[in-house]
């Protein structure tokens, strides 16, 4: 996969960048667990991407089990965990939305409008969207990004699949397609 410095990165979080709680939500620190190589992989991915975004569907808000601020607090130590590995992300947006019909909440397009309108150099047609949904693939395919797809929490989805450019275990392995 060729790349230049003026391409952007999205990434989903809960799945992709740390473990996802099967029918629960991170709600603490001490609930955080990166996914295996991705310390690594973000150090990698810095070096390649202009823009690294994260992405987040955070309905655990909206439901009043984790407020702004203890969503705030587990990104900082999440980025200063990254930022220490020689990783970084950029910025973070996240919705707190409820109901999957919010202009927010991915596939809907409003998180990808949000960081348009921040970095307005953004073309999607040179950026990738990884994810670990379905709901991710096509909030990326929308937009005219090119998607990888890693089945840490729905192996079973086939690939090839109309949504899905690549397939990979992990960020790490992505990491290891991009040149």
């Amino acid at each position: 996969m060729h790349i230049d410095a003026s391409w952007t990165l999205f990434l989903d979080r809960d799945g992709v960048i740390n473990n996802e709680i099967k029918d629960g939500y991170v709600l603490s620190w001490d609930m955080f667990q990166f996914e295996e190589g991705v310390l690594a992989a973000l150090n990698i991915l810095a070096k390649k991407f202009s823009r690294i975004v994260l992405v987040t569907n955070q309905r655990c808000i909206g439901r009043g089990l984790l407020t702004d601020v203890g969503l705030q607090e587990i990104h900082t130590k999440m980025l200063e965990a990254i930022s220490a590995q020689g990783g970084r992300i950029d910025r973070i947006y996240y919705c707190p939305d409820v109901n999957n019909d919010s202009p927010c909440r991915k596939p809907n397009n409003g998180m990808a409008q949000q960081a348009k309108a921040d970095f307005p150099e953004i073309d999607f047609t040179k950026a990738i969207m990884v994810g670990n949904t379905l709901s991710d693939m096509k909030f990326g395919k929308d937009q005219g990004m090119t998607t990888v797809f890693i089945p840490s929490t729905k192996p079973e989805l086939p690939f090839p699949h109309p949504q899905m450019d690549y397939r990979c275990s992990g960020l790490l392995e992505f990491s290891g397609l991009i040149q």
